[in-house]
């Protein structure tokens, strides 16, 4: 699934690319993909529009256009956002073509059908709506508001990462990398754990995702990208620990597979 580091990405990308550019024509091709709005009212909506500005919260990315709204987008588990410049075909599974004036288009594309575009009047209602809690990059959430959302919590260290209404933009994949530099077993007890070690969270939290939008790296593409030390890239059944060699071990949580090193980040006896 599309975290931070992917859906930042995809923000400079139409940043470079898309900005100040008028929209000549909008075709919903699979109108599953809309967030409460029908195909003809997105397309009269958007056509003729040009994007002003992009804004991202965690996983959602919104794109503010002249009309006096924004598109809005989640990716959900397989989606993608593509330019492709004049004549290029878009690419397979686009579920909506936006055309530009004097060429190129942006696709988007969902292979699952499982993301979601639509519009809003209000970016910030639009976060209240869904109940996302602030951005993991927000430059307010320095280390001492992020120990007083955390401190505490009766809960997993992972599941607490992947809680999108308490920090927004953190998944699977990126909570298992936190993890992992920070020492931490994914079941770890937040509440059993003292400022120090919640402020190393954040620090390894801050770090790691500010060097895979540095590196281009995603949560699925381009791992390899990704520093010599980093569990990610070895997340495999026959993975080892690229610190200390151990092979990595996995757990369930809910219905999702953490992979972590059982040498590096052991769990305490109340995690067992």
């Amino acid at each position: 699934m599309p975290e931070l580091p992917d859906v930042e990405r995809y923000r400079r990308l139409l940043e470079t690319g898309g900005m100040h550019r008028k929209i000549a024509k909008v075709s919903v091709i699979n109108a599953r993909i809309l967030d409460s709005v029908a195909p003809k009212k997105f397309e009269t909506a958007l056509t003729g529009a040009a994007l002003l500005e992009t804004r991202r919260r965690g996983k959602h990315l919104l794109v503010r256009h002249d009309r006096g709204g924004w598109i809005t987008m989640h990716f959900g588990m397989s989606g993608d956002l593509v330019l492709a410049a004049t004549g290029e075909e878009p690419p397979p599974y686009t579920r909506i073509r936006f055309d530009f004036e004097g060429g190129g288009l942006l696709a988007y594309v969902s292979r699952r059908m499982l993301g979601r575009v639509g519009l809003t009047d209000d970016a910030e209602a639009f976060c209240r709506d869904r109940d996302l809690g602030i951005d993991a990059l927000d430059p307010s959430l320095d280390r001492r508001t992020f120990i007083a959302l955390v401190a505490g919590s009766r809960r997993g260290a992972k599941a607490a990462l992947m809680d999108q209404g308490v920090i927004a933009g953190i998944g699977n994949i990126y909570s298992d990398e936190i993890l992992f530099q920070t020492r931490l077993h994914p079941k770890a007890r937040l509440e059993a754990l003292d400022e120090v070690t919640l402020g190393r969270l954040y620090d390894a939290m801050r770090r790691v995702l500010e060097v895979a939008i540095e590196r281009g790296a995603g949560s699925e593409e381009f791992l390899d990208r990704l520093p010599r030390g980093y569990l990610l890239p070895h997340r495999k059944k026959t993975g080892k620990c690229p610190r200390c060699g151990a092979p990595l071990a996995t757990l369930k949580l809910g219905s999702r597979t953490s992979w972590f090193c059982p040498h590096c980040q052991p769990a305490s006896r109340r995690e067992n």
